[in-house]
């Protein structure tokens, strides 16, 4: 506790408060706007956090990220539109409610269920991560090497859409990681003549342009209607003692699952919102009324989905392993500031680390307020037009790209990079690998390099340590526990379950 305590004392500095404050009033803000989202905020926002402090620009990130989450369920229970992927299971029973008046109480139980999850999801981080970053200090080259390994196939496994589309998205990842100078051998790589390659492609680069240009281009090309809603229309934001009582248990459920789920690499928020749902529709005594405007159908999806957002940083800052995009973001954003993730960051970097995890507390109990008091604001915004809105984000896009190094260079690679974002969501390629092997593949590079100078070129080296050889074994089991099941589920005959 020693540890949180001085994190607090980081968290709670004037400038800290103000910057987290600002990033979950902007998360939510995102969160509540259909087709902006955390990603490309926070990919537009990378190049502002070069003047802060490391761990001042982790804690605006991180706000943004679970204050999105709370946010998207705005438009979802209002609008049957989820502001966010994870808010998706939230429309269901939501919008149901607010057909029938009760879009406060729906609200309301969100903004309640979302709190008690954000803190038991912090309190998980508080408790497993330093245990895992103690474990993870054993960890030389050789372990690094397998682990990144562990999760690029993981990573791929859990990818929606073709597991061989997921890995070539992949590997284009790490090839982009390649292009620079070589730091062993100083040798300039694929530069193709283009001295500002020389250098490598920059991170925020890549991410703005896939997340930034790619996504908004598709939402201005898909044209969404824009609904209207009333803020006069939202009255009795405060749920009632039925409520809480028929969703008390949901909202410990979910918080526990979306924990748990959150935990695992590559899973994410949306996954742990669906498991939560169904796992409240089995164990609920009338589960035909699912769907048709329960309570517990809010409390159960928001609670998952924001306990999973505050436990996806146990493996980027133990393990050094993004969890899926945003986390990937996050990492880059590290390492923007000197920060390498792992199991490192918490005895070299303490006040970051637990100053990060303090700050999840403070901003959870900033978003309790935020939306129980001001969610008529949120519903005003819903008014601005997207053909105003959109625009205006990739303007801010390219302006932060232009800011890194001042190179139009930089905003013609992001520009081809927003191509590329905008053909994989018409070929509904997910770019969170690509990202991903950007991301680690230098890493595991360096680190492949490392293990094999000090073993000499013995290849064995791999194997022949337990916890190396126990990874690859164990990325050996996914790949083939990915393979077999769906088989598995082809073959088998479809059993009706009883009544």
């Amino acid at each position: 506790m020693a540890g949180l305590l001085h994190g607090l004392t980081v968290a709670i500095e004037p400038i800290n408060l103000l910057i987290c404050f600002a990033g979950v009033v902007l998360g939510t803000l995102v969160g509540v706007l259909p087709g902006v989202g955390p990603v490309v905020t926070i990919s537009l926002l990378l190049p502002v956090t070069f003047g802060m402090a490391p761990v001042t620009a982790l804690i605006m990130l991180a706000g943004i990220y679970y204050g999105a989450q709370y946010g998207g369920s705005t438009t979802a229970i209002l609008l049957k539109l989820p502001g966010e992927t994870a808010a998706v299971m939230t429309t269901l029973d939501g919008n149901q409610l607010a057909r029938k008046g009760r879009a406060g109480a729906a609200l309301g139980m969100s903004a309640i269920a979302s709190f008690i999850a954000g803190t038991i999801g912090t309190l998980a981080v508080v408790f497993f991560a330093p245990a895992l970053s103690s474990i993870a200090l054993d960890f030389g080259p050789a372990e690094n090497v397998a682990l990144m390994v562990l999760g690029l196939v993981a990573a791929v496994m859990i990818a929606q859409g073709s597991p061989l589309a997921a890995l070539a998205m992949l590997l284009v990842g790490i090839l982009l990681g390649t292009f620079g100078t070589d730091i062993s051998t100083g040798v300039a790589r694929f530069h193709f003549g283009v001295p500002e390659l020389r250098d490598g492609i920059n991170f925020v680069v890549v991410a703005m342009g896939i997340y930034g240009f790619g996504e908004i281009a598709y939402n201005l090309e898909t044209q969404v209607k824009q609904e209207k809603v009333s803020a006069a229309a939202i009255k009795h934001i405060y749920p009632t003692r039925d409520d809480f009582r028929r969703s008390w248990k949901a909202i410990l459920r979910g918080s526990f699952i979306g924990s748990f789920i959150g935990f695992l690499p590559g899973l994410g928020t949306a996954a742990s919102s669906f498991a939560a749902y169904t796992v409240e529709k089995r164990v609920s005594k009338h589960p035909e009324l699912f769907g048709t405007g329960v309570i517990e159908g809010v409390a159960a999806p928001e609670a998952a989905n924001n306990s999973a957002a505050q436990t996806n940083f146990i493996p980027l800052l133990t393990l050094g392993l993004p969890s899926g995009a945003i986390m990937a973001l996050m990492a880059g954003a590290m390492m923007i500031h000197g920060v390498v993730p792992g199991p490192a960051v918490m005895t070299t970097r303490p006040e970051l680390f637990w100053g990060l995890i303090a700050s999840m507390f403070v901003g959870n109990i900033m978003l309790l307020f935020l939306n129980l008091n001001l969610i008529r604001i949120w519903v005003k915004v819903l008014e601005i037009p997207y053909r105003v809105l959109f625009p205006t984000v990739m303007l801010l896009c390219a302006i932060g790209v232009y800011s890194l190094n001042n190179s139009t260079t930089d905003i013609v690679l992001a520009a081809l990079f927003g191509v590329l974002g905008y053909v994989f969501i018409k070929l509904r390629l997910e770019p969170a690998p690509l990202l991903m092997g950007f991301v680690l593949g230098p890493m595991l590079e360096e680190n492949f390099r490392r293990a094999m100078t000090l073993a000499r070129g013995d290849a064995t080296v791999f194997m022949s340590r337990p916890i190396s050889g126990g990874l690859l074994l164990a990325t050996l089991l996914v790949v083939i526990l990915a393979t077999v099941l769906p088989l598995l589920r082809r073959r088998s005959p479809s059993i009706p379950l009883a009544d």
